[in-house]
């Protein structure tokens, strides 16, 4: 069965939202990773569209990095992919990869709450259990990696601040955003939220690690924990 016999269809959204028509629109640099990925898709399968299955595949192999590094082979035995689809996805990630290699210094860079909320809002408002990332990045506030922290119900007895400075400490981080979703769809932050966010600005000042924002992503919109004030006083 394609994507047009079932229900999930990209066909059934908004035209505006739609992956090829956002990307004609907005330019590349305004689609998640699993929009991209279905771009290069197509076609998604019974019960999930193109798309999904994009988000599917990046949590299947730890994002971007993951699928490049994967074995060509477990690519193509993944549902809705085959040969030809993991040949295109394999390809295009290398072409983007030796662009990097030829562009170091073309990074993305974060002016703004949106701009980080952004780079992830589409992908993590799906999620239907809470996960947590860290945003990486450089003295110029630009990014240098995404991190997945953390994935299930978190709270702040649960969360090791440790953890959220680990891949900052290693890749020589000058600042970092955290992010997370609310599979409830509001993005107004808990007060596990406020009490995880006071921990983190504290831990970075010992480590000389700014901590730009907390963000909560909800169902179409998010909320900066800094620009509400909550957490950073």
């Amino acid at each position: 069965m394609s994507e047009q016999d079932n229900t999930y269809r990209i066909t059934d959204m908004v035209p505006s939202e739609r992956p090829r028509e956002r990307l004609a629109h907005h330019g590349p640099q305004a689609l998640s990773n699993a929009e991209l990925l279905a771009i290069l898709l197509r076609v998604g399968v019974s019960g999930e569209n193109a798309v999904q299955v994009g988000l599917r595949l990046l949590r299947t192999f730890g994002g971007l990095t993951g699928l490049y590094q994967a074995p060509f082979d477990e690519v193509c035995a993944q549902r809705g992919v085959g040969p030809a689809k993991a040949a295109q996805l394999k390809a295009a990630i290398e072409i983007g990869y030796r662009l990097k290699l030829e562009n170091p210094n073309e990074r993305t860079s974060i002016h703004s709450p949106e701009d980080a909320a952004a780079l992830v809002r589409y992908e993590m408002s799906a999620f239907e259990q809470e996960h947590l990332r860290v945003i990486l990045l450089d003295t110029r506030n630009r990014v240098l990696d995404i991190v997945e922290v953390y994935q299930g119900s978190l709270n702040s007895s649960q969360v090791r601040i440790g953890e959220l400075f680990k891949a900052a400490i290693r890749r020589n981080a000058a600042a970092i955003i955290l992010v997370h979703n609310h599979p409830s769809g509001d993005p107004a932050p808990s007060p596990d939220d406020i009490a995880i966010t006071r921990a983190v600005i504290q831990s970075g000042k010992l480590l000389d690690i700014e901590v730009l924002d907390h963000l909560v992503i909800g169902h179409g919109g998010y909320v900066s924990l800094k620009e509400g004030g909550l957490g950073f006083n």
